[in-house]
């Protein structure tokens, strides 16, 4: 999670317009981590990824919402007369953060998002219908469904939704964090897997670690992390190491399989999202029991 809006907006007043944004804007929005808890060797050699064509990532089909960014999604079953998704942070929910172990599932909801164009202007207003999925336990997740469909939405702006990839990410893919709060885009790669990642109270497994050249800030916090080669949303920004602290808020560590940990202050990191589309079914409607699905359960 990484820092509040308040102290964002002092950021930039002080670094001027052209600094970067942090991760999240949530209340509590939370830094990068060690880099000495990666992701197993035999992981990282399985995912040390080659290099594809590149493809110009832009902000069409994310979101802002009040306090955080992100994105319009769909899964690769999905319809296009199924009510569309948005997907963001658990910790950027409007009812503050879930507690370790808190799984929220079907509560209605009537948030609104700002729907971007590729440009980043705003041109519409999405509303959800309900919060379908929401945790910051072993991930940090929000899926809202909202009151349109995906074909009502492109007939209407011309804006597609962005694809979750459902497939684990590989090392070394070139990357971009689009944040629709803050229209504005980061370009990096994956560096390397985190085993867990620990911040405050909360614990995420397989997380994503950002090269160094991803400095996002409060405010980025749910944006889609989009693989340049194939469009795909393949993690949502989460969090960052911002003071170079161990394993407090905004201050995550990374912790690996033998109970090593890291601190590496100025990294960012993400959660995975392949999981997910495993767990809904037909109409985009959430199934936790489905065969597959591995998401935490309430």
């Amino acid at each position: 999670m990484r820092k509040p809006l308040v102290a964002a907006f002092f950021a930039l007043a002080v670094a001027g317009a052209g600094a970067a944004p942090a991760v999240a804007a949530p209340t509590h929005a939370q830094p990068a981590t060690p880099a000495a808890a990666s992701a197993p060797a035999g992981r990282a050699a399985a995912t040390t990824a080659a290099a594809p064509a590149l493809r110009a990532v832009n902000l069409a089909g994310t979101v802002a919402l009040s306090n955080c960014s992100g994105s319009v999604i769909r899964f690769p079953s999905s319809l296009d007369t199924d009510p569309a998704l948005v997907l963001s942070n658990g910790h950027c929910l409007s009812t503050g953060f879930p507690e370790p172990g808190e799984v929220l599932v079907n509560q209605a909801s009537s948030r609104t998002f700002g729907l971007l164009n590729s440009a980043g202007t705003r041109v519409a207003t999405l509303r959800a219908s309900k919060l379908a999925y929401g945790t910051m336990t072993d991930t940090d997740v929000s899926i809202y469904q909202l009151t349109s469909t995906y074909a009502s939405i492109k007939n209407a702006y011309g804006i597609s939704a962005l694809t979750v990839q459902d497939t684990h990410p590989v090392a070394g893919t070139a990357i971009t964090v689009a944040s629709g709060y803050w229209k504005r885009l980061y370009s990096c790669n994956i560096d390397a897997f985190v085993y867990r990642l620990k911040e405050g109270d909360w614990t995420w497994k397989d997380s994503v670690r950002y090269t160094s050249a991803c400095q996002t800030i409060g405010g980025t916090s749910g944006s889609p992390v989009i693989d340049q080669a194939t469009g795909k949303v393949v993690a949502v920004n989460n969090t960052g190491n911002e003071d170079g602290q161990r394993c407090t808020e905004n201050n995550p560590c990374e912790v690996d399989a033998n109970g090593n940990v890291t601190v590496r202050e100025g990294i960012n990191y993400a959660q995975e999202t392949y999981l997910i589309p495993a767990c809904f079914t037909t109409g985009n409607q959430l199934s936790l029991n489905k065969s597959g699905c591995t998401l935490p359960k309430p």
